[in-house]
């Protein structure tokens, strides 16, 4: 019943929207002639055909009937249904020539001015587009689909335009759900929080009840940080269903967004006393107040507040680490490896959480806590490639070079081809004088990131160490390249230029741009102040020197032995001595400084 009646529809069109000229007979060929009523029958019967074809999705069949209706008669509706059909298997250059025959023969029908926009936005030619969506206005001003359609394709492009398309269809229809998103969304894309806010307030104008409308205008007043517009309706929300807890968690962010962590953590305890609450949301609450506590001191108890809690109700290993780490934190060590040894019993198997936390100390500058950490993973796991790196790391970073160097190694062996094992391993290397097997190691690590100013520098410096001077200036000069502005190449590369008597000139302005990065880095500052030693210039060379000194707290033999020269070439013997003995107490197999301690001379 439904196939006849659509059959009936499509026999009305395709009467009305004949193409071809009324005459009682055309010729068909050289030597007969036949009724125009006969090759319109013929269209029609292959037009029906086509049309049951494309109701089966026999795009194919379909379109075999549709070419051969129009071959009997030329209408808009053959052409419409040719360009239906081509769209529909995205035959899009056909589509789009049938397409545009039908509005050719029949330029009141909206229809085919659809089918022929639709097919433009497919073929991402926006404005052919917006040109023929704006023709089915100019038909029909009422057209609801086609302003969506219309507003749609200008919100990339032209979202101005987009806004003021859609606010005419709610001057049309009134207003409406997904208009008024639609138009909020725009608003916050272009900056505008204002309209934005005004448009997701006409949201909830039109269903103030709709609990869902109301987290959707809370997520956008938290976005756009309208804060206590999204407290006044969390309130809300919680004050009739206290158990809404996502309502609850929303809250605790804002409170967070705002640093208020302590009013975030009566949310969270709320949450965290619900047995439905799955435990792993539990721990990640807990662990962002175990994060924050690196820089907020004042997280930490609540951090602590907030594992015991979950402890009371589950025996997890994960809430364990955490409060082994958290007693490490509060330095009391027993409780520490009460917690961990809890961890090592019962979950052996398990690495990344003992990663995750090493890493967390060692990314905020606490080595000493990593180290602990690592000391406990690393008899758990002695061929984990990551355990092995970051307990390295954290060493090194402590001066505990010789410590470092084997678990640095043990990485490298688990992970040849990690940078940053390399690298670290190679530095540790050239910390202990090994420049050769150091040199052979960046050099790994320079060839897979040829780019990393790090690499270029170290092994710029260890060359120079090596006293192979070309290769070494040949990598400061690729670093500079990459970076002129960097305060360590330029620091190291002026040094070494000025202990050979080169390029003088050029080193202090080098040394410079080191300087004006840092200016309190005391290794800076004796290279500026040996540069003007090497150019003559002894008051400088004291003044900087000395400054370097005061900043060491004179700990560091270099310096102490350079001011000694400084103060020699000022004609203060007795004094450069002093100093010169003071350098020679730090480094005392050093003999150069034997010699001018001895000698009282350079």
């Amino acid at each position: 019943m439904k196939i006849y009646s659509a059959l009936l529809l499509l026999i009305y069109i395709f009467a009305g929207c004949s193409g071809s000229d009324v005459t009682e007979e055309i010729s068909y060929s050289d030597d007969e002639t036949i009724d125009i009523e006969i090759l319109k029958d013929k269209a029609l019967e292959h037009f029906i055909n086509g049309s049951i074809a494309e109701s089966k999705s026999d795009y194919t069949t379909a379109l075999k009937e549709f070419n051969q209706s129009i071959h009997y008669d030329t209408s808009a509706g053959i052409y419409y249904a040719l360009a239906k059909n081509y769209f529909l298997i995205s035959k899009l250059a056909d589509a789009l020539k049938y397409s545009n025959l039908s509005v050719k023969y029949d330029s009141t029908e909206t229809e085919y001015y659809q089918l022929l926009a639709d097919i433009y936005i497919q073929a991402q030619q926006i404005d052919s587009a917006a040109i023929i969506l704006k023709k089915i206005l100019v038909l029909d001003s009422t057209e609801v689909k086609t302003y969506y359609k219309l507003a749609r394709i200008y919100e990339d492009s032209r979202p101005l335009e987009a806004i003021k398309i859609y606010n005419r269809l709610a001057s049309i229809i009134g207003p409406d759900w997904n208009v008024l998103l639609r138009v909020a969304e725009l608003y916050e894309k272009l900056g505008y929080k204002d309209e934005a806010a005004e448009s997701v307030q006409g949201l909830l104008d039109i269903d103030p009840s709709n609990i869902a409308l109301q987290k959707l205008a809370i997520d956008f007043y938290m976005r756009n940080g309208y804060n206590d517009d999204a407290l006044g309706m969390l309130n809300e929300i919680i004050e009739s269903n206290p158990d809404d807890l996502e309502a609850r968690e929303k809250k605790a962010q804002i409170y967070i967004n705002e640093n208020n962590w302590e009013a975030a953590a009566q949310e969270y305890k709320y949450i965290l006393e619900q047995p439905n609450v799955p435990l792993e949301a539990k721990v990640a609450i807990g662990a962002s107040y175990f994060a924050k506590s690196f820089s907020d001191s004042t997280a930490l108890p609540i951090a602590k507040e907030l594992f015991q809690s979950i402890d009371k109700d589950t025996t997890n290993w994960q809430v364990k680490l955490y409060l082994g780490a958290i007693a490490l934190s509060e330095r009391n060590d027993s409780l520490a490896i009460e917690n961990f040894k809890y961890v090592t019993e019962n979950a052996s198997w398990n690495v990344e959480s003992w990663v995750r936390l090493g890493g967390l100390y060692f990314d905020n500058q606490r080595y000493e806590e990593a180290e602990k950490i690592m000391n406990e993973a690393v008899v758990l796991f002695p061929n984990e490639f990551a355990v092995n790196l970051i307990l390295g790391l954290s060493l090194a970073q402590q001066n505990k070079t010789k410590q470092s160097i084997q678990y640095l190694e043990k990485a490298i062996e688990l992970n040849p081809s990690d940078v940053n094992a390399l690298s670290a391993y190679g530095f540790a290397l050239g910390q202990l004088n090994e420049n050769e097997k150091a040199a052979e190691y960046i050099s790994r690590a320079l060839r897979m990131d040829p780019n990393n100013l790090n690499l270029l520098g170290q092994l710029g410096l260890i060359y120079n160490n090596l006293n192979m001077m070309t290769e070494s200036d040949s990598l400061y000069e690729a670093a500079l390249e990459i970076d002129p502005q960097n305060a360590l190449i330029n620091n190291n590369y002026a040094y070494s230029l000025s202990e050979r008597d080169l390029q003088l000139d050029r080193a202090l302005e080098m040394i410079k741009i080191a300087i004006d990065a840092d200016s309190t880095n005391s290794s800076y500052l004796d290279t500026y102040g040996w540069i003007f030693f090497k150019l003559g210039d002894y008051d400088k060379a004291y003044y900087y020197i000395m400054k370097a000194i005061e900043i060491d707290n004179e700990q560091n033999a270099e310096v102490l032995e350079h001011l000694g020269d400084v103060l020699y070439m000022q004609g203060k013997t007795k004094k450069a001595v002093e100093y010169w003995q003071k350098a020679l107490d730090l480094d005392s197999s050093n003999e150069t400084l034997i010699k001018k301690v001895a000698t009282g001379a350079i």
